[in-house]
């Protein structure tokens, strides 16, 4: 096995792991160089977390920052489209998905001596950095934009994380972040490759839930696409490793109104973004767009576009079947239904929806679909 490394995947220039960076030396966003992969022998089973795959990682930490993030459940339902496999991401500590990634992401930092870190997010990205630097005893100073309702900043404010209101847009916001990264080590969800690697996680834990083997299909919300590559980076791993002997066929799931990926995987024209419901995929400039597209093609999946109206039936649908979701993820289980119109996706294949974040942070947005006056 070759020794890790930070790679630039459009030069192929490395740079040594044993100096934290997030960036390459012309601002570049970085993944790591190819991991080996892991077999079924090297999974810790006294580890009920993403833990038990710590063998997967690219160092372990003497000590990780966990709370038990990972091992969600995965349901069979019957939804419109057909059978599907939903995997509860909402299951964590801080409530998403990205309690994955700050998890591994925090946790490798803190091995290499960083203490303060700087995040961007009025969101799930915040309150998982605020979350797991409060656990791991480290400082987290989190930008959100000015106009951010004071009620998406609580979480992260109560974990005791410093908030900066940052006037203007959301990429006014990324902006000031990159100004003050000279400052304090810019620990982005959408920056760093450590996060990608807990994202990975899930492509190990998928492919445990399933009795070792992978699904046929994963459909994903899709922003700035950490989910799409961490099963990417983890699903190949597993193939690496003689562990599966394909890739399942990654989709990516985005909002009509702000759909920078889906359009170019689609071959669409690029379109001005609008509001969308869908909040937590609303990105208009991905940063790893490339490597995304890299991602759905070598898997041989693709992408979906969903207008605002089935994104918001199918939040009400996946409610009153008990499963209480914001609208940025139930736009997967609005894509099953029209992939499998469009005969993309198989009646008898396996496929696996992922379901990112608790409906309870987006109480106001459904209570407008419910009818309801807050």
């Amino acid at each position: 096995m070759t020794t890790p490394a930070y790679l630039d995947p459009r030069s192929g220039r490395t740079w040594p792991l044993d100096t934290p960076r997030w960036c390459g030396d012309g601002g570049e966003p970085l993944l790591l160089t190819d991991l080996p992969g892991i077999g079924r022998e090297e999974i810790d089973r006294t580890q009920r977390s993403i833990w038990r795959y710590a063998a997967a990682l690219p160092f372990r930490p003497a000590a990780p920052i966990t709370m038990g993030e990972g091992c969600t459940p995965l349901l069979e339902r019957e939804i419109p489209g057909g059978t599907a496999l939903l995997k509860c991401e909402w299951f964590m500590p801080t409530a998403s998905f990205k309690d994955r990634g700050a998890s591994v992401m925090l946790s490798l930092l803190r091995d290499q001596g960083v203490a303060h870190v700087l995040e961007d997010s009025s969101g799930n990205g915040g309150a998982a950095i605020s979350a797991y630097a409060a656990a791991g005893g480290m400082r987290a100073k989190i930008l959100v934009p000015a106009s951010t309702s004071p009620a998406k900043t609580v979480q992260s404010r109560a974990a005791g994380a410093e908030i900066e209101l940052v006037p203007g847009s959301r990429q006014d916001c990324a902006d000031a972040a990159l100004a003050q990264a000279r400052d304090i080590f810019y620990a982005s969800h959408n920056w760093h490759p450590f996060f990608l690697h807990g994202t990975k996680t899930l492509a190990y834990e998928l492919w445990e839930d399933l009795g070792f083997r992978a699904p046929d299909n994963v459909i994903i919300p899709c922003g700035a696409g950490s989910n799409v590559l961490g099963c990417w980076i983890g699903f190949s791993e597993l193939l690496r490793a003689r562990q599966i002997d394909r890739l399942p066929r990654l989709f990516a799931v985005q909002p009509e109104n702000c759909a920078p990926i889906a359009r170019a995987a689609l071959g669409a024209p690029p379109a001005e973004p609008r509001p969308t419901m869908a909040e937590g995929t609303a990105i208009a400039q991905p940063i790893r767009l490339p490597e995304v597209l890299v991602a759905l093609r070598e898997s041989g999946g693709g992408a979906a576009m969903v207008a605002e109206s089935a994104i918001g039936d199918a939040t009400l649908d996946l409610a009153r079947r008990g499963l209480y979701v914001e609208p940025t993820c139930a736009q997967a289980a609005a894509a099953f239904a029209q992939l499998r119109a469009a005969g993309r996706i198989g009646a008898g294949e396996t496929t696996v929806l992922l379901l990112t974040g608790t409906g309870l942070k987006a109480t106001p947005r459904i209570a407008e679909l419910c009818g309801v006056a807050l």
